[in-house]
Order: C-alpha cells, then structure tokens, then sequence
C-alpha cells in the first residue's frame, strides 16, 4: 500500500505538472525524425500529463516494460511503398537518435523482441494510424537525460500490404518543462530541421551570380507536405533583395525531394514546395509574378547518394536558378 507521505508527494507532483501544463502548454519535444519526403502524418496528438508502458527489453525479461508518466506526445506517418524494407528505416532513425545524443535501451525486431507475446503488450494506435505485421514489425526504445527529467522515445516501424507504417511515442519523466537544452532552438511543430544554417546575404548572392543557382538551405516544409513554415529566412531575404535590385532578372525556383515514392508523386510534391517558396516572396516581399517561375524535378537531381538518411536529406532542397539578367 502506498504510504501517504509518497501519496501527497505524488499529488503535489501532478498538480505542479497539470499547472505549468496549463499555463504553458506541453513541452517542446526535443525529436523531429527526418523522413522521406513521401510520408504521411496520419497521427499526432499531445497530452499534458499522460501514462504510457514503454518497452525496454524483450518478452520474458524480468522488468519489460516502464511505466513513464508526463507530458506525452503520440505520432505516426505512412510511407507509401511496397518495397522499402523496415531495416532501412529503422537504420536511418537509429542513426538520427543516437546522433541527437539518446541512448538506446532496446533495439528488435520481431522474433527477438517476443513475437506474438511481445507484439501484443506493445502500445499501439489504431487502425488506419498504424499497422503491424507480425512477421514484420522493429521497435526501438531510447532515453535521454535533461537535468532531473527523462525523456523516452519509443518508435514502432513496420510493414502494411503496400505501405510502411512508423510510430513514435515520446513522453517526459518527471516535469511539464521543456526537454531541450539551455539555449537550444524552438522547432516548429511536425517539421524537418533546417538542413543548415543560411549563408550570408553578400555570400549568397555572389553563389548565385557566379555559379547559377544557389540552394535556400535554411527552408522548412512540414514532413511530406508543400507548405512553408511561417517564419523568416534569411535566403528568402537575400534573394528579395536581389530581385529588387535587379528587376530584369528573372528566377526559376526548382524543388527535389529524396527518392522515396514514385517519380510522379515526387515531382508534384517538389513543383508545391518551389511554388509555395514563389508565393512566399511574392506575397511578403511584393516581387512581381512575372519576374519568379517554379519547378519540380522530383528526385530526378540529386547532389547526394539516396542511399543513407543523410543524402536524402541533403536532397530534399529547393534551389533558385537564375535564368537572365537582361
């Protein structure tokens, strides 16, 4: 039985939580996968406070599971493919998650983990959020340490008849505070992290000139979608500012996705993002329509190998080419 000095301090606990909860929202979540350009979000929900069993070892281990209570966020995508194996895209979050300085607690699949046993304890969303193959399914589990808080990152990746199904539960141990670190960077919600930090203006203009085309390497697109995130870049500036002084130049803005999904639909998403960019410096900058065209090659150009996560996301860009100077 719980004695009452451990009840009234878990009490006081959830009220704490509940209260910086209310008046600050949920915490801002320290991991944003990179996915292909071809996922889909199918679920995302966020609660202040809830209570989730997050799997630590395989079935039949003494202590399988944890039950981590807090600010919990609960996500899936779909990959529409019939043949992307799931190691493939476990190999590329393992890589993402130990790279932004998680330990991994837990790393199976299948069999391993407990099969049936195991499948069937595992936290799961509903149909058509998430899909699991029995004979197909990976899980990893890794934590990371913000002063007193834990963070748990339980991914879910699996296999559907002619799509790959990925789910990601991350929930915070002890506190409603934010997980990151002293002086790190806000993220947009369901966004891909700048591919990098923007070049000079004087910098990129000089690329530009000299070479042709130069990349807006500081873009945000939420994952698999075509809308540009409302804040400032400072590309976006450079390149306003260019046009401005330079009325007789004309642009064509080129979007590329990575290779994952079919050469049509690649295309049609590159063509939205590049004119999502167009309509951008149109509507915030007063740039004449005439003066901006886009395009989307789709993964038809890529300027790294496909085949790690780190070059399709530098192939995920949308890059400005210019066309005259007349």
């Amino acid at each position: 039985m719980m004695s009452t000095t451990l009840r009234h301090a878990r009490v006081l606990r959830w009220s704490c939580v509940a209260l910086i909860a209310g008046l600050f929202g949920a915490p801002a979540w320290a991991f944003e996968p990179s996915l292909p350009d071809a996922a889909s979000a199918t679920f995302d929900d966020r609660d202040a406070l809830g209570s989730v069993a997050v799997p630590i070892a395989p079935y039949g281990a003494d202590d399988p599971t944890v039950v981590v209570e807090g600010p919990l966020r609960r996500r899936a995508w779909l990959i529409p493919s019939p043949t992307l194996p799931t190691l493939r895209i476990v190999q590329d979050l393992r890589e993402e998650i130990t790279a932004a300085g998680y330990e991994i607690v837990l790393d199976c699949a299948g069999e391993d983990c407990g099969g049936f046993d195991f499948r069937f304890d595992l936290p799961v969303l509903a149909a058509p959020a998430m899909n699991v193959d029995l004979f197909d399914f990976r899980v990893l589990t890794a934590t990371k340490s913000f002063g007193p808080q834990t963070e748990y990152l339980y991914v879910l990746v699996s296999k559907g008849r002619s799509n790959r199904y990925i789910q990601l539960f991350e929930v915070v141990e002890n506190g409603a505070a934010s997980p990151r670190g002293e002086g790190a960077a806000q993220a947009s919600d369901a966004t891909t992290p700048a591919p990098s930090t923007p070049i000079s203006s004087n910098v990129f203009v000089s690329r530009l000139v000299d070479s042709g085309h130069v990349v807006l390497s500081d873009l945000e697109f939420a994952t698999g979608a075509d809308a540009l995130s409302e804040r400032d870049y400072s590309s976006l500036s450079a390149l306003a500012d260019y046009l401005i002084q330079n009325p007789a130049s004309r642009l064509a803005l080129v979007g590329h996705t990575d290779a994952v999904g079919s050469l049509d639909a690649n295309i049609a998403l590159s063509q939205r993002r590049a004119e999502s960019v167009r309509q951008r410096l149109i509507r915030a900058y007063d740039i004449p329509e005439t003066q901006i065209t886009a395009r989307g090659a789709g993964y038809l150009a890529p300027v790294q190998s496909n085949l790690t996560a780190q070059g399709r996301t530098a192939n995920r860009r949308v890059e400005a080419i210019l066309l005259s100077i007349e």
